[in-house]
């Protein structure tokens, strides 16, 4: 067999020699590559079994070790130590270089070497590691004692970053095991509108202490902040921007760039205002480098700026952000001065906060800015009371339309045809109409719809209505006649005619529905989500009632 697997070897037939050694156990798989030339090990380790190259993985010499990891790529190197537990891939991690460590350890190793209290492998290795990866980390950790000893050897600068990137839960557990100086140290990392959405989602005791470690200058910038309603502009904005003066030369432009620039949040879009802080202008770090360095400022920034002002919805903003493409949008008061910027990130987290406000409540669920699995099974069930409470007295009218009716669903033979249909019509009605809503709701949030596009789509919904009710009115006849037997019924023709009408009926009446209600919503500054699946689905089941057993009496009552 040996000396099958070197003419495969030597004949570069890797996957032959792999279906060879897979063979092996990982004992002999080791013994194998330790004979190898090292030029083959990376080819046949990419056609071997994962598990087995696992097993045989921890049994190599640490140089061989490397070679092998060295050859694989990413996502074979996943596979690989997938297989692995967490004690082994720290013992093989134990042995390697940082650039190979960095690429096999995850949040679980990162808690197994705190817990073995291995500094050496551990701290080279979260300090080259990004602040979302080292926050994920720091989510793993149970043992709440262990969370200050981790942030402790983390870089200043790294250090803000994770923190910004930490929960609210896990950030108040944080701050209580931190000592004045260490807060102190994180405060002046933080930038000013992260400070600010961390005093806002604290409670009142742990910001009284944040604001004791920060200097006046920034407790005066955050109250300021603070004075904006919270879902304005300038709640989320930062103040931390480069400005230009208009007479300034590009050379002095970087200059200043250079001597500010660790401060600011974005560096690479400026803004230029003249001595009363009114907003001029801009230009981007490729005009700044495009131009000479004898150019003026005036004469390269861009005077056409897309602003907004301080007042205006955070939501609008981000929207605005996303459209065009922009890293950063410049915010003003009403005498055009500039008062700060919104950065791309900030805007993300909001059109992300809506967009999860807006599911929750097309689902009639109170939004809740908690993680679903931090949140108590109390505020859930309270969270979806009231909505569930207000649709179960809603559809009570169904029942009272269906006991109006009694005479007629009780019928001989047609009664028990009209009845057993009931659910299929409400449903497909109830679908139609969240079809219908769903895509006007979307494009409200996206800017594709507006109030003025009322007729619009009024009657581009009746068109499709219409071509939907004639095909599903036609199958539903068919299924009745054909499946539930009507054609072997006495006036059973008729029968189905009463259901499909009125199937088609519904489904015109949900999907005017499903497209109006949101467009009035907006008009009345309500939130079209709420208006959404649930609540239409309860106006149609209503309606679709009142349709059904108008036909049935109109068209079977004589019977």
């Amino acid at each position: 067999m040996k000396k099958e697997l070197l003419e495969f070897l030597a004949a570069q037939n890797y996957r032959s020699a792999a279906e060879l050694v897979n063979k092996y156990t990982p004992a002999e798989l080791a013994e194998t590559l330790e004979e190898a030339e090292k030029a083959d090990i990376p080819s046949l380790c990419r056609e071997l079994d994962s598990e087995l190259l696992a097993d045989a993985l921890l049994l190599l010499s640490p140089a061989l070790k490397e070679d092998v990891i060295n050859g694989l790529r990413d996502d074979e190197l996943e596979k690989v130590f997938e297989e692995m537990s967490v004690d082994e891939t720290v013992d093989v991690i134990e042995d390697m270089p940082q650039e190979i460590v960095r690429r096999i350890a995850e949040s679980e190793e990162i808690v197994q070497l705190l817990t073995e209290r291995n500094f050496t492998v551990l701290k080279p290795l979260i300090s080259s590691m990004n602040g979302i990866d080292l926050a994920r980390a720091f989510e793993q950790i149970e043992n709440e004692g262990d969370l200050p000893l981790l942030f402790r050897i983390l870089p200043k600068d790294l250090a803000a970053e994770t923190f910004v990137e930490m929960d609210s839960d896990l950030k108040e557990k944080l701050i209580y095991k931190l000592n004045d100086r260490e807060l102190r140290a994180v405060m002046d990392e933080l930038f000013l509108d992260d400070t600010v959405d961390l005093i806002e989602e604290m409670p009142a005791s742990v910001v009284k202490r944040v604001l004791a470690q920060s200097d006046s200058e920034t407790r005066a910038y955050i109250n300021e902040i603070l004075k904006y309603p919270k879902d304005s502009a300038g709640s989320i904005m930062t103040i931390e921007y480069v400005a230009l003066k208009p007479t300034m030369t590009v050379d002095e432009a970087f200059e200043r760039i250079r001597k500010t620039a660790i401060d600011k949040e974005t560096i690479y879009t400026c803004y230029v205002t003249d001595p009363t802080n009114k907003l001029l202008g801009l230009v981007t770090a490729k005009d700044l480098m495009l131009a000479s360095k004898s150019a003026v400022i005036a004469d390269i920034m861009n005077e056409n700026v897309i602003y907004a002002h301080t007042e205006d919805d955070k939501e609008t903003v981000a929207r605005t952000i996303s459209d065009y493409g922009f890293l950063a949008l410049p915010i003003v008061d009403r005498e055009t001065r500039l008062v700060g910027i919104v950065t791309v990130d900030d805007a993300m987290v909001v059109l992300q906060s809506e967009n999860t406000e807006d599911i929750a409540k097309m689902a009639a669920v109170t939004p809740t800015d908690k993680p679903y699995l931090k949140t108590s099974i109390w505020r859930i069930c309270l969270n979806r009371l009231p909505w569930l409470l207000l649709l179960l007295l809603s559809s009570t009218f169904s029942g009272l339309i269906i006991s109006a009716n009694e005479a007629t669903l009780n019928m001989p033979i047609y009664g028990i045809v009209l009845t057993a249909c009931m659910p299929m019509l409400m449903g497909t009605g109830g679908n139609a109409g969240s079809q219908a809503s769903a895509m006007i709701i979307r494009g409200l949030a996206i800017g594709e719809v507006d109030f003025s596009d009322f007729w619009r789509v009024v009657w581009k919904e009746v068109r499709v209505s219409f071509l939907l009710g004639s095909i599903l009115s036609a199958a539903c006849f068919a299924k009745v006649m054909l499946v539930d037997k009507l054609y072997a019924v006495a006036n059973g023709t008729l029968v189905g005619l009463v259901i499909s009408l009125s199937m088609c009926v519904t489904i015109v009446i949900a999907k005017l529905i499903g497209s109006m209600l949101p467009l009035l919503a907006k008009k009345l500054r309500l939130d079209p989500a709420v208006v959404a699946s649930p609540f239409i689905t309860t106006i149609v089941d209503v309606l679709s009632l009142t349709v059904y057993c108008a036909f049935a009496v109109a068209m079977l009552g004589t019977l």
